[in-house]
C-alpha cells in the first residue's frame, strides 16, 4: 500500500531528527559522478545494487524509484545543480513507518577527483527512527560500495603507458 508522506523542502536534509551522513572519495570528477547520479537515472542499479530500477518521470522533475525486496519510492527532485548537487524528496511510498524522507547527493573537486556527500534524512515515529539508525552501519556499507561499483564505471582501468615498467 503506498501512503502519502509529508512534503519537505530542501532544508530539511540539514535538519531532520534522522540524519545519516556518509561521504567517499572517487578518482572519477564531479561531471562524470553528477551525469551518473542526476542525469542518467536509469543506470542507478548498475551501481547502486540495491536499487532494482529508476524511471525518470514529469521531464526529469521527479523519478520513480523500487529497491529490491519491493519497496518504492515516488520521489522530486528538490535541487539539481550540475556537479555539485542533487537532492529529491520522496512524495510517496509502501516502506512502513516513514513519514518524511529526502536525500541529498553533495559533490565536491578534490586533487584526485570527487569528494561525495549522501544525506539521508528522515522522520516518523520513535520506533521507525531507532530502527533506521541502527541500519546506519548496513546503510554505510551499501553506499560504500555502490561508490566503488560507479567509480569503476567511470573510471575503467587505463592500460600501461608506452615505456612503463612490465
Amino acid at each position: 500500500m503506498t501512503r502519502r508522506l509529508r512534503p519537505v523542502e530542501i532544508d530539511f536534509t540539514a535538519s531532520a531528527p534522522v540524519r545519516l551522513v556518509f561521504t567517499a572519495a572517487l578518482a572519477a570528477p564531479p561531471r562524470a559522478v553528477y551525469r551518473s547520479v542526476a542525469v542518467e537515472v536509469g543506470s542507478l542499479p548498475s551501481w547502486f545494487t540495491a536499487v532494482s530500477s529508476a524511471v525518470p518521470t514529469g521531464d526529469g522533475t521527479g523519478r520513480t524509484v523500487r529497491l529490491r525486496g519491493g519497496v518504492a519510492f515516488d520521489e522530486t527532485v528538490l535541487a539539481s545543480e550540475p556537479d555539485l548537487r542533487y537532492a529529491y524528496r520522496v512524495d510517496a511510498t509502501n516502506a512502513p513507518g516513514v513519514t518524511a524522507l529526502a536525500e541529498e547527493w553533495v559533490l565536491a573537486p578534490a586533487r584526485s577527483g570527487t569528494r561525495l556527500r549522501w544525506t539521508m534524512a528522515a522522520d516518523g515515529p520513535p520506533p521507525f527512527r531507532l530502527a533506521l539508525r541502527l541500519a546506519a552501519p548496513g546503510l554505510r556499507l551499501s553506499f560504500r560500495g555502490a561508490v566503488r561499483r560507479l567509480d569503476r564505471r567511470l573510471t575503467p582501468a587505463r592500460p600501461p603507458s608506452p615505456g612503463s615498467a612490465r
